[in-house]
């Protein structure tokens, strides 16, 4: 072309539980726009040679810590922001969409869909739109139908996420200069599974994913993506998916037909990352394992209230059953609990001098579910500041720390933990809320359990109360021979 191709880039980012009682506002996402929003992409400082010789005009971009679903009048002003700034660019010859694919506004459907539809209702139908995803979104018609190139990330725990961003950008920008519009193929494969069966690090999705740079390869391909889907939200279009882009339109729906198939395959090799159990089965677990210097630190995931998957965070039910373990009240184990967000406990604690008694009830604020606002009664052993939990303190209760924070976070990182002075090495076991462990805790633990704990992202899903999926659904449902149906623009 003779101009330099013009591509706006914005989205909004957020996995939402269904779910969970926790309220996602504009509050609890960050925002960035401007010369800001651009300097994210590693890309443009300093641009690729793909990259040059492109306007890339910043929309804003929006991304929240997963939570519960999103307050309409947040998603309203997001989804106002990035149409006025659409109108306002003028001609565009592409749009990158950075979305989660997992997002839900409180009582409507199909988040991103409405986006990629209100979208084109600015655009019009001849710019190329992209969407760089999380793997844990999902697939709708409407997303399909709007964009012309869809990938997602490779890799669970997440490793590839900037490279996923890059990869949907240079897709478009190649597809522009061709001056072809991407054939693209989409099967809906019947299977809804947590994350925590799902990682990437273990077959059978190590071995599904590793089947993407072969079928990538072949000619006529552009790009192929697995989206597991999400568990956690009770909505018609969640599901795993399976896209394929390309040059050459059978060979492209081929691929698609291929990696859904290989899907559908293999679901009953599914299994959760870690040995599993209730609560209590965990914690007498981790008190006979912490004996062996070499299980420890013993990590045990309070998955059901997982804050990174979009549980409220505030869930008591692990730390009331730590707490009646005579080896953890009496400091003859080393705990540490990660964490509750309670920033009315925080403020009347965070001012005392360490060392201080402490007596606070904490949690069970926004999740009530039994047993609700726990007592504290302890120490103040430390106080800091945190990027992603705002103020935080850590009362000590006989052997047990326990982090409680003003804002939702997930402690998956060491810093996290030392700037409340707690070194993970020399503890003898830590309860965190997360599901599968995030690399470094994973690198750090000596032993790892994955307790089935109640909260707005349960791990077993039969305990949901799902009424809006398509069924049947794999593995609420068994038996059945599943619609692969290839769907092809």
């Amino acid at each position: 072309m003779s101009r330099p191709l013009r591509v706006a880039i914005g989205g909004v980012h957020i996995e939402s539980s269904t779910f969970s009682p926790h309220l996602s506002t504009a509050d609890d996402f960050d925002v960035t726009r401007g010369d800001s929003l651009l300097a994210r992409y590693g890309w443009l400082s300093p641009a690729e040679p793909w990259a040059a010789d492109v306007e890339w005009i910043p929309l804003v971009h929006a991304r929240a810590l997963p939570g519960g679903a999103v307050a309409p009048d947040t998603y309203d002003a997001w989804h106002a922001e990035i149409l006025d700034g659409l109108t306002a660019a003028g001609p565009l010859d592409g749009v990158l969409l950075d979305i989660h694919g997992a997002m839900s506004v409180a009582g409507r459907d199909d988040a991103e869909g409405d986006l990629v539809t209100a979208v084109r209702s600015v655009i019009g139908p001849e710019p190329f739109v992209s969407a760089a995803m999380d793997l844990h979104g999902n697939v709708s018609h409407a997303l399909f139908d709007g964009c012309d190139l869809l990938t997602c990330y490779r890799t669970a725990p997440h490793v590839d996420v900037w490279e996923t961003r890059e990869r949907a950008a240079r897709h478009l920008v190649d597809a522009l200069r061709r001056g072809q519009r991407p054939h693209r193929a989409l099967v809906h494969v019947p299977i809804l599974l947590p994350g925590e069966m799902t990682s990437t690090r273990l077959d059978p999705a190590r071995g599904l994913y590793a089947r993407i740079p072969e079928i990538e390869s072949r000619e006529g391909v552009i790009d192929a993506a697995i989206w597991i889907g999400f568990a956690w939200a009770d909505e018609p279009r969640c599901s795993g998916a399976v896209v394929a882009t390309g040059t050459d339109a059978a060979v492209t729906a081929q691929a698609a037909r291929e990696l859904a198939e290989h899907f559908w395959a293999a679901r009953d090799e599914f299994a959760f990352v870690a040995p599993t159990g209730s609560m209590d089965e965990c914690l007498t677990e981790a008190m006979a394992a912490v004996k062996d210097p070499a299980r420890r630190p013993f990590f045990i995931s309070d998955s059901g209230d997982n804050p990174g998957a979009g549980g409220a965070d505030d869930v008591t039910f692990a730390l009331e059953r730590m707490l009646a373990r005579p080896e953890i009240a009496d400091g003859s184990i080393r705990a540490v609990y990660a964490s509750l967000v309670d920033p009315e406990a925080v403020a009347r604690v965070a001012d005392l001098p360490l060392g201080s008694p402490v007596s606070v009830r904490a949690g069970g604020r926004i999740d009530s579910r039994d047993p609700g606002p726990l007592p504290l009664e302890g120490v103040l052993e430390a106080v800091a500041d945190d990027p992603d939990g705002g103020r935080c303190v850590s009362v000590r209760v006989g052997g047990l720390s326990v982090f409680v924070t003003s804002r939702r976070m997930q402690y998956r990182e060491l810093a996290s933990y030392t700037r409340l002075g707690v070194t993970v090495s020399t503890v003898d076991l830590v309860v965190v809320k997360i599901g599968y462990l995030e690399p470094e805790l994973f690198d750090a633990a000596g032993d790892w359990l994955l307790a089935l704990t109640p909260g707005g992202v349960d791990q077993d899903l039969r305990r949901l109360p799902y009424e809006r999926l398509r069924r049947p659904m794999f593995p609420l449902e068994r038996g059945f021979a599943a619609d692969l149906t290839v769907v092809t623009r």
